[in-house]
């Protein structure tokens, strides 16, 4: 929250990144120490009883709990801000035959996403390939997705691993989201999946799996809802009860939303509804009362009748 100073000159101000800093005094001869506030970040995403965004939200409009306790607010960014997207493909073995498929799907989601947010594809399947640093310029993203290849096991973990630890980790604090493109069947990945819970907490990404079973994808480029189905592939129609409860569960930990795929069709809508989501999304600083460590038990009511609100983790946010 701005401080409050005299003057027209006061309102052009930004608001300040870190609370005022208090002295503790100390008797004579010794030094006094400074005790800076530690600031928190949390993305909120806020929507009314039919599950709308609320746009406009002010600083006024929110207030922050922490571990029972309300916390001053310092900033809120509004949902207008641009995200840091990772897009994580799946190119292993149980799509060999339709990459194609996912080239376009790929390509489907760069025309959906706002033209401000900056994108990372990276497709995996026993190993990582990073196609992509961050970027806002939709043709390049485009003409590298021809660049992927398809076959081999399926490590979703160590991909999510490796994003969480070194793509997102100099943007922690920013708002970042990494939407997945998968079946959800890990079978190779040698980093446990409570491991990756544990880092996405720790995060503070947003996480949008978007599981498509295999049997449901044609062979041919472009998908036509006509098509009939091997019969040999009717067992790949729908997702693996694991990976559906696993998918819950990252989304559920990062403040994000799972998304179970039954038609391909309705794959274009799921795109429209994470943009929609990120669009949602305020980010709101807050200073803390914890000394860094530990878990924290985050509330952030929103003063609107019949607002709902889902929070990603809080992360301490860049000085």
């Amino acid at each position: 929250m701005s401080p409050h100073l005299f003057g027209d000159y006061a309102k052009t101000l930004p608001p300040p990144q870190r609370e005022p800093s208090l002295v503790s005094l100390r008797p004579p001869g010794e030094l006094a120490t400074r005790v800076t506030p530690l600031l928190m970040r949390v993305n909120a995403s806020v929507t009314d009883h039919h599950g709308r965004a609320i746009a406009g939200m002010q600083l006024s409009d929110f207030a922050v709990y922490e571990d029972g306790a309300e916390r001053k607010i310092v900033n809120v960014t509004p949902t207008t801000e641009p995200f840091n997207l990772v897009l994580l493909l799946d190119v292993s073995g149980s799509v060999e035959e339709r990459i194609d498929f996912i080239r376009k799907a790929a390509r489907d989601f760069l025309n959906t996403a706002s033209p401000q947010d900056r994108i990372s594809i990276i497709s995996f399947r026993d190993d990582i390939q990073v196609i992509s640093g961050f970027s806002t310029d939709r043709s390049m993203l485009s003409k590298k997705l021809d660049d992927i290849d398809a076959g081999g096991a399926t490590a979703l973990y160590d991909a999510l691993g490796y994003i969480l630890s070194d793509t997102l980790k100099p943007l922690r604090g920013d708002r970042t989201a990494i939407v997945i493109l998968s079946d959800g069947d890990d079978n190779k990945s040698f980093v446990p999946f409570p491991a990756i819970i544990e880092a996405t907490s720790e995060s503070g990404a947003l996480i949008y799996p978007l599981y498509v079973p295999s049997g449901l994808i044609p062979e041919s480029s472009v998908p036509q809802p006509s098509i009939t189905v091997d019969p040999l592939r009717t067992r790949y129609l729908t997702i693996t009860t694991r990976a559906a409860e696993e998918g819950q569960k990252l989304a559920t930990a990062s403040g994000g939303v799972f998304y179970s795929i039954k038609r391909l069709e309705d794959l274009q809508k799921a795109y429209d509804d994470v943009v929609a989501q990120l669009r949602t999304a305020y980010t709101i600083t807050y200073a803390s009362n914890a000394d860094g460590t530990g878990h924290r038990r985050i509330r952030v009511r929103a003063n609107r009748e019949g607002a709902s609100v889902r929070l990603s983790p809080a992360v301490s946010a860049p000085n």
